[in-house]
């Protein structure tokens, strides 16, 4: 292989790392928005959030990005999918049992899905 052809190679690779680094930006965001809404529904704290939003990701085999992104649109778009909302109501209802925590929105003011 020739230096040009290495050099060629190493720009490739470094090309798609930055595209890398600059997608888990993007998620990195999404998920700590999504553990914001989390929050303000339950009360609970930010790591239980993060413990949330994960445990809907596993139970729904879904990457955990996509789980956030709906979790952010849904006050927007007034619904979650079925899978996932069932699968956050029992996570939320685990994490209450585990760690506590108090609703900071009444039920009355709750997006209904």
């Amino acid at each position: 292989m020739t230096q040009h052809e290495e050099l060629v190679e190493k720009i490739e690779e470094l090309q798609a790392e930055t595209a890398q680094l600059r997608q888990a930006l993007v998620s990195h965001a999404v998920v700590d928005q999504a553990i914001g809404v989390v929050l303000a529904l339950s009360g609970l704290r930010p790591e239980q959030g993060w413990e949330v939003l994960k445990t809907v990701s596993q139970h729904t085999n879904t990457k955990l990005r996509d789980v956030a992104q709906h979790v952010v649109r849904w006050p927007h778009v007034g619904a979650l999918p079925t899978e996932i909302r069932r699968a956050l109501r029992g996570a939320l209802v685990e994490a209450h049992a585990a760690h506590g925590g108090r609703a900071l929105v009444r039920p009355e003011q709750r997006c209904r899905c």
